[in-house]
């Protein structure tokens, strides 16, 4: 959070005097990581880290440890690694008595920022346009699905059929507010309290969905709130009786689940896109951070598009993005320009679903988008349309495609060092794997009986 210098002073002397605090960072999928400390421990925690296992990046989502990666295994012996406490993010549970909570980013045991830490990512690419002068600004909008299922009725279901909190397509529902009027006030009211202010709720379309624009601020407070957000969103469901799930597509029939990334670049007091004298509002910067972009797009899939299930939602003609394409206020294409005056012209990003890890998506683009302006790239590539034909190039279409392009091309090793990139490619490639070796209800219908 924002605060003065001051204020966190005051606020982790009260932290101290806490009988517990809770602590966190995500891993590579953006899933957080926790566990409490004591108000004695604070001081500690903060000035030489708190110790977790580094098994925290050598397992996936399910905790079963990867058998590809260098990083970590049973080779090192899952040694320890730090979590830097940062106390700007400090912040209270409102849904736990007000429980202090603070964030982190790994550190190896000698001090130095891990390499595999999305956090510390988005810290060295932030930092890269910094120099150059530049302050990025950033908000992300989240759908998600919502279910009256709790994670032990969905597993004597076996995931079959879950049922949503309520049923049709009914966008910009003012019934299902007052149908769900707790549910939705407590999120109105306790996410803010969180340090997450949301700037607009509403139904979407489709049995049970939501979506939730989050308030844009500074690139690392952006991507700590959009992380934060999920998890949140989870506790306080699961007080009202819903169990809300990110999935990127969970039903073939219905539209997925997107994270959608605003970002602009500023000064430190001025939008840095916006040119009043342009025909199209767009400056030099802005065209080379969308070139940027565009250029970039087909070999960082996976950080956008980082599981099996991420490709089920990019798919032609549910409003999801499928090409390397950009248009003005346009929500078929993988960029949407948005000219909206001095203070608010920005792109959003389109391709990011709700499956997204928030640092290592925002630190995608923030790299892209400078990788343009250091490059000086310009579009060249037409604006998409209302009624024009597609244009670009297509996106890769499976998790497989995506991370052999993500691990065989120069250019994520040029943003991203050959650290982070060997090791997020195996754990996308241990993905596939997974998902390649099991039996699905797909081929037991298919093939069960006929063949």
């Amino acid at each position: 959070m924002s605060v003065s210098p001051s204020t966190t002073e005051q606020t982790l002397r009260e932290f101290s005097e806490a009988g517990r605090i809770r602590i966190a960072a995500a891993d590579l999928d953006g899933v957080l990581r926790s566990k409490y400390i004591t108000g004695a421990k604070l001081k500690s925690a903060l000035e030489e880290g708190a110790p977790f296992c580094n098994g925290v990046f050598g397992w996936d989502c399910a905790d079963e440890l990867y058998d590809n990666v260098s990083y970590t295994g049973w080779h090192t012996g899952y040694p320890d690694i730090r979590l830097k406490l940062d106390p700007a993010t400090a912040r209270r549970l409102p849904w736990e008595d007000n429980t202090p909570f603070l964030l982190g980013e790994f550190t190896e045991s000698d001090g130095t920022p891990s390499a595999v830490c999305p956090r510390q990512l988005l810290r060295h690419v932030l930092a890269r346009v910094e120099r150059a002068g530049f302050q990025v600004q950033a908000g992300m909008e989240f759908e998600w699905y919502n279910f009256a299922e709790t994670p032990q009725s969905l597993e004597q279901k076996e995931y079959h059929s879950p049922q949503p909190i309520w049923p049709g397509m009914f966008g910009y529902s003012a019934i299902r507010y007052a149908q769900h009027h707790t549910y939705l006030k407590s999120l109105l009211e306790q996410l803010p309290a969180f340090g997450i202010p949301i700037e607009g709720l509403h139904s979407e379309n489709g049995p049970g969905i939501l979506e939730a624009a989050i308030h844009y601020t500074t690139g690392m407070e952006a991507a700590d709130r959009a992380a934060l957000f999920k998890t949140a969103v989870k506790e306080i469901a699961a007080r009202c009786g819903v169990m809300p799930s990110f999935m990127a597509k969970w039903h073939a029939s219905y539209q997925g689940c997107s994270a959608h990334c605003h970002q602009s670049l500023t000064d430190g007091q001025k939008n840095l896109f916006y040119d009043a004298e342009s025909a199209s509002g767009m400056n030099r910067l802005f065209d080379s951070y969308v070139a940027g972009q565009l250029h970039c797009l087909p070999y960082l899939t996976p950080m956008f598009a980082p599981t099996v299930n991420s490709y089920k939602r990019l798919v032609d003609g549910f409003w999801a993005p499928v090409r390397t394409d950009w248009g003005f206020d346009n929500r078929t294409a993988s960029l949407r320009v948005i000219v909206a005056g001095p203070k608010a012209t920005r792109v959003e990003t389109r391709l990011p679903g709700a499956d997204v890890n928030p640092y290592l998506s925002l630190a995608a683009c923030v790299a892209a988008g400078f990788y343009g302006i250091e490059n000086e790239l310009r579009l060249e590539q037409p604006p998409v349309g209302a009624t024009s034909s597609p244009t670009g190039e297509r996106l890769p279409r499976n998790l497989q495609e995506a991370t052999c392009r993500f691990a065989e091309h120069e250019l994520p090793k040029e943003l991203f060092g050959e650290q982070f990139v060997a090791h997020f490619a195996a754990t996308r490639e241990w993905e596939w794997r997974r998902f390649h070796d099991a039996i699905t209800d797909w081929e037991l219908k298919r093939y069960f009986e006929v063949i």
